[in-house]
């Protein structure tokens, strides 16, 4: 790495950040200012940037953001997040706990079902109205939530976009996930209630007043288009019936959410400045900067550089390199988004398997699979659903700074690691 575009990649990557982090700079002008720099120093160019998926803008993401963002923006129209919110609320007896409790099950169950990003796009609208009905800060719940989207992402092939990327280089399936990772995910979302419990205690304030007026409405009268309701619903059922079928049909769930939302803006009445007033964006804009100044660490070799010391650093150690790998993949998906730090260390992850003797039980893929999508939970830009739930908060006026979301996200995340080594440990050396 004696180049200097890689010294230069580096400092341009750890200047935005410091940006970000400090919040000086808005984290959307200083992601495209460091996009920009990077292109003008010579670290990546336009050809790897907009046109290279593992070393540029990964448009699937994009346009799957886009997709569901859209037919979030209908379904706003119809009252459905109103009767949602006021139907959880009703379950939990209007308990701040139970509320939060109820929001990170669901988020958890459908993130494995759909996927993380998609999920919190279905849910943080309903978690906002919650929160205003009751009078509660929306930061916790929002952050809980995000934080429960990715562990139960971690459960299943199709919940965090870096799985799909691990089971296309290890041949691994949906079962698979299903069965090594499904208990894990399960007891994680466990523990992060009783940790939310603990961490976001100042947030449990139970308002009689508040509480009896809610109980008191009636959901059904939230609804305001029963019509287009049932026309997004319907296209809803779809767009997650292709999702779920990815396998079978190989359609990438950009082309699925796209289609959907074409599908919707078609059927309804909806104008579709109206429906593309309700995108977000900034966080669309954020995500294609920062993809390319993580393209730019690609393609000067950095990345490349960590994940071969790394691989050196496991020999021929299993248990060690598992642990390595957990460890590593926690830390560095904390700094750099997931899906390219997965794509980036998948060929390498698979060198190591083979060098190990074939792994039989894919200890290591698991390992890099829980320390990628758990470590995304260590920092507001550490995974994709992090930073689209930071992107609404901003815009419905309750901003959630990166150093909020960080200090209750390192703290899960050092938890849900330390429980994942554990599990490794005993699953497939202890008690194998």
């Amino acid at each position: 790495m004696s180049d200097w575009h890689s010294w230069a990649a580096i400092a341009v990557f750890v200047g935005t950040y410091a940006l970000i982090i400090s919040e000086k700079v808005h984290r959307v002008a200083a992601a495209l200012g460091g996009a920009g720099l990077m292109l003008a120093i010579g670290a990546t160019d336009d050809v790897s940037a907009f046109y290279t998926q593992d070393s540029g803008i990964d448009w699937n993401v994009i346009f799957l953001l886009l997709g569901m963002m859209m037919i979030v923006g209908v379904l706003k129209k119809t009252g459905l997040f109103e009767y949602l919110a006021i139907w959880s609320v009703k379950k939990a007896r209007a308990r701040p706990f139970r509320v939060m409790a109820m929001l990170i099950i669901i988020t958890a169950v459908a993130s494995a079902l759909l996927d993380n990003v998609t999920t919190v796009l279905l849910i943080a609208p309903v978690t906002l109205l919650v929160c205003e009905r009751l009078a509660l800060p929306v930061a916790p719940y929002l952050i809980a939530e995000v934080l429960a989207s990715n562990i139960g992402g971690t459960a299943t092939l199709v919940g965090d976009p870096p799985n799909i990327i691990i089971a296309s280089r290890a041949g691994l399936t949906f079962n698979d996930f299903i069965v090594h990772l499904a208990p894990l995910s399960a007891f994680l979302t466990l523990v992060l209630i009783a940790l939310c419990r603990f961490i976001f205690r100042t947030a449990f304030v139970y308002d009689e007043e508040r509480a009896a007026e809610i109980m008191e409405l009636e959901e059904k009268e939230a609804i305001r288009d029963p019509r287009l309701l049932i026309q997004g619903l319907a296209v809803l059922a779809l767009v997650i019936a292709g999702f779920v079928l990815h396998p079978v049909l190989h359609y990438q769930p950009s082309i699925v959410a796209l289609l959907g939302a074409g599908l919707l803006v078609a059927v309804s009445t909806v104008e579709t400045g109206e429906v593309l007033s309700e995108v977000e964006w900034p966080t669309l804009a954020f995500f294609a900067g920062l993809f390319i100044m993580i393209g730019g660490l690609i393609d000067t070799g950095v990345i490349n550089e960590i994940s071969s010391a790394l691989a050196n650093a496991v020999g021929d150690k299993e248990l060690g390199g598992s642990m390595l790998v957990l460890g590593a993949s926690g830390v560095l998906s904390g700094v750099v988004d997931n899906i390219p730090y997965v794509a980036t260390m998948a060929p390498i992850t698979a060198d190591l398997v083979h060098s190990l003797g074939g792994d039989s039980d894919h200890v290591m893929w698991w390992a890099l699979a829980l320390g990628a999508d758990l470590g995304g939970n260590a920092t507001a830009i550490g995974a994709s659903a992090n930073v689209v739930v930071l992107g609404i908060a901003e815009r419905n006026r309750t901003p959630i700074s990166f150093w909020q979301f960080t200090k209750y996200g390192l703290t899960v995340t050092a938890a849900t690691l330390v429980i994942s080594a554990v599990y490794l440990w005993l699953r497939y050396f202890a008690l194998a």
